[in-house]
């Protein structure tokens, strides 16, 4: 079941524009039809070229002939669930970026994700944009950085090649950490990145509801990004997460 960002089950969201290039294909491999027929329309919406069958055997014999710049994995499945798929993908040399869905959403469950190979998990009920996130993220790290990347969004630019960013004339100072929370957010502008969503994209781990590392760091980002006389672009959705936009 897909979930509106107001928590409620909802209809697919549909996407404005498109985002990424129809040269991207993402292999999906989820059993309950009404989820992945929805997801597939998402993803085809956005420009991607995709493949999606019911099992994880179905999955590695798609890949005989089917090259995915993503796979997105749901972990319950007959014949040969999402865990043994990402181990067998793994253990064959195939390093394509994996992103796990699943209805579990304690930590061990995770770490088990993690430990079959996924660099992404996403419990469900999930909100759609989320899942984009999390694909546009999975791909930008599997493919080499264009000498042209830079971000825009408003007056912010951000160089990821360069790894410099600047908001009008002024150069942000930025740390490692920070210039990485303030891409994922500039890659998504306008969305609302959940917590955990933003600890997988950044730090590929998520550290748990408990954790103040999250915010400890968006308010190091904040009080360089927003000054006091200036329009406030990153944004707290109390309850929710952290959003990127122009004012």
């Amino acid at each position: 079941m897909l979930k509106s960002p107001s928590g409620r089950s909802s209809q697919i969201l549909q996407p404005e524009s498109s985002t990424m290039p129809a040269t991207y294909r993402v292999l999906y491999a989820e059993d309950d039809r009404a989820i992945r027929e929805s997801v597939v329309r998402a993803l085809e919406l956005e420009g991607y070229d995709v493949n999606a069958v019911r099992d994880g055997m179905l999955l590695l014999e798609a890949l005989e002939t089917y090259e995915p710049n993503v796979i997105i994995l749901d972990v319950m499945m007959p014949f040969m669930d999402g865990l043994s798929a990402c181990r067998r993908l793994r253990a064959s040399g195939n390093m394509t970026p994996v992103l796990m869905l699943t209805a579990r959403s304690e930590t061990s469950d995770r770490i088990s994700g993690l430990d079959a190979g996924a660099d992404a998990y996403l419990p469900k009920p999930f909100d759609i944009e989320e899942l984009l996130a999390y694909v546009r993220a999975l791909i930008r790290r599997g493919s080499p950085i264009e000498q042209s990347s830079v971000l825009t969004v408003g007056e912010l630019k951000v160089d990821e090649s360069a790894r410099r960013a600047w908001r009008g004339e002024r150069e942000l100072d930025l740390t490692k950490t920070e210039f990485d929370l303030l891409t994922t957010l500039a890659r998504n502008a306008g969305v609302v990145l959940s917590h955990s969503s933003i600890y997988d994209l950044v730090w590929n781990y998520d550290f748990g509801p408990e954790s103040k590392t999250l915010a400890v760091y968006m308010s190091y980002l904040r009080r360089k990004l927003d000054l006091e006389n200036e329009t406030p672009m990153l944004h707290t959705v109390r309850g929710v997460g952290y959003t990127l936009r122009e004012d």
